[in-house]
C-alpha cells in the first residue's frame, strides 16, 4: 500500500471517529465513553461511582462462631470452582453462627464489593417495610399513585406487584453488551430519571414475566415518592441499622446527590449480606422486631405462576425480586443473585445462609446458575 492510501484511510478513520464523536454529543450520550472506558461492570466499580453511604448502627450485632468453625470438610471441586469463577467470599452460616468463611484476592470480611442485582432484593424488602409503615397501601395500589407519569394512558395500569414480578410490559432493554443499551446508560450515565421517563408500556401488565433491571428503579423512584426519603436513608432506617450491620454500606447514584441505582449496586461484605438472609429466613422478624411483613415475605417468595416471555414455559423461579428452587432435592431453596455471580442462598429447612461474591459466574442450568446448585450440594452434603 503506498503512502497516499494509507493517508487516505488514516483521514477516513479519523472522519468517521470525528462523526461518531458529534453523533454522541448532539444525542446526548456521552455515557458511551466511560462504558468503553471500564468495558464491563466490575465488583470494586464503587470506585469510579458517586457513592450514598448507608451507615452502621453505633452497636453492631457480630455474628457468633460456631464449634465447627472453618473445620468443614468441604470437596475439592467446591475449591475448583472458586478458583475458576474467581471468588473473593464465601461464607456458610447455620442457626446464626459462622460455619466457614474464605477470602480470595486481598478481600477480606470488611472489604465491600458490589450486589449487582442482589440490590433488587433489598428494593422488594423496602416496599414490604413501607407497607408495614403504611407509606404504600399493598402492592395492589397503582404506581399512578406515586409517579404521576404513570396516572394516564398504557401505563395506568401498571401497580407495584407487576414491578416486583417483573411484569411490568414496559419497553426495557436488559442488554449488558449494548454501549447504547438502556441498562448501559443507566448504569455509567448520569441522568436515571430520564432513562426511565422514556419508558413505554408496549404490553398489558402483569402477563408475562420478563427480566427487567427498569421495573426495579421504577420501584426506587415508588419508594422515594412513597416515603420522602433516599433509598439509602431508607435502607439505612428500616434494615441496615435494625439488622446492627458490622459496617457502613454504599449505595450507587447517577451522580452526586443524585438517584440510587435501585436494580443494582449495593454495597457490603460478605457477613453483611448474610443479614438479609437471615432476616427472610425468619419470616422479616429481626429479633421479635418486625421489619418485613411476614405476610409479604410469603408472597415475596411464591412463584409468580406467569408465563415466561421467551419461551413460554410457567415461571416457578421468581417471586417478588428473589429467585426460587422449589423441592431441590428434597429442599426449597430461595436467593438473590447478582450477575457477576453474587450470592444470597437460603435454606430454610436447615437454617442455613450462604453468600458467595466474585468476578464470574458459572453457565445456567435451566433457570439457575449451575454454581448455586454446586455450592448448595457441597454444603448439603456436610451440614445435617
Amino acid at each position: 500500500m503506498n503512502r497516499t492510501a494509507s493517508r487516505r484511510i488514516g483521514l477516513g478513520v479519523l472522519l468517521l471517529l470525528g462523526l461518531l464523536a458529534a453523533w454522541i454529543h448532539l444525542s446526548d450520550k456521552t455515557y458511551v465513553y466511560k462504558a468503553l472506558t471500564y468495558n464491563f461492570a466490575g465488583i470494586d466499580d464503587n470506585r469510579i461511582f458517586e457513592q450514598n453511604k448507608v451507615e452502621a448502627p453505633a452497636v453492631p450485632q457480630p455474628w457468633s462462631l460456631s464449634s465447627k468453625y472453618n473445620i468443614l470438610p468441604l470437596d475439592t471441586e467446591l475449591e475448583s470452582l472458586h478458583n475458576e469463577l474467581e471468588s473473593v467470599a464465601f461464607l456458610v452460616i447455620q442457626n446464626d453462627s459462622i460455619l466457614h468463611e474464605q477470602y480470595w484476592r486481598g478481600y477480606s470480611e470488611a472489604s465491600l464489593s458490589n450486589s449487582f442485582s442482589m440490590a433488587k432484593s433489598v428494593v422488594s424488602m423496602l416496599i414490604g417495610a413501607a407497607i408495614k409503615e403504611g407509606k404504600i397501601k399493598s402492592v395492589e395500589q397503582p404506581v399512578g399513585d406515586f409517579l404521576p407519569e404513570f396516572k394516564e394512558g398504557n401505563k395506568a395500569g401498571i401497580k407495584i406487584k407487576h414491578l416486583l414480578w417483573m411484569s411490568s410490559g414496559l419497553n426495557w432493554d436488559e442488554s449488558y453488551i449494548n454501549p447504547l443499551s438502556m441498562t448501559t446508560e443507566a448504569y455509567y450515565g448520569t441522568d436515571l430519571k430520564r432513562v426511565i421517563d422514556r419508558l413505554e408500556a408496549v404490553e398489558e401488565p402483569g402477563q408475562k414475566w420478563m427480566y427487567k433491571s427498569g421495573d426495579t428503579q421504577v420501584l426506587g423512584f415508588v419508594l422515594e415518592a412513597a416515603t420522602g426519603k433516599s433509598l439509602s436513608e431508607y435502607a439505612e432506617e428500616k434494615l441496615w441499622q435494625p439488622m446492627g450491620a458490622a459496617q457502613d454500606a454504599e449505595w450507587s447514584v447517577d451522580k452526586p446527590e443524585g438517584i440510587e441505582k435501585a436494580y443494582c449496586c449495593f454495597f457490603s461484605n460478605a457477613r453483611d449480606f448474610a443479614r438479609f438472609g437471615k432476616l427472610y429466613l425468619n419470616n422479616g422478624i429481626w429479633n421479635g422486631d418486625t421489619l418485613v411483613p411476614p405476610a409479604f415475605v410469603k408472597a415475596s417468595l411464591t412463584p409468580n405462576g406467569l408465563i415466561k416471555a421467551e419461551g413460554g414455559e410457567k415461571v416457578d423461579f421468581y417471586g417478588y425480586q428473589w429467585w426460587l428452587i422449589p423441592n431441590y432435592k428434597g429442599q426449597d431453596v430461595f436467593y438473590a443473585r447478582g450477575i457477576l455471580g453474587q450470592y444470597i442462598i437460603v435454606l430454610p429447612e436447615k437454617e442455613l445462609i450462604i453468600v458467595r461474591l466474585g468476578k464470574e459466574r458459572g453457565e445456567r442450568i435451566h433457570n439457575h446458575p449451575s454454581e448455586v446448585l454446586a455450592m448448595i450440594d457441597a454444603v448439603n452434603k456436610v451440614v445435617k
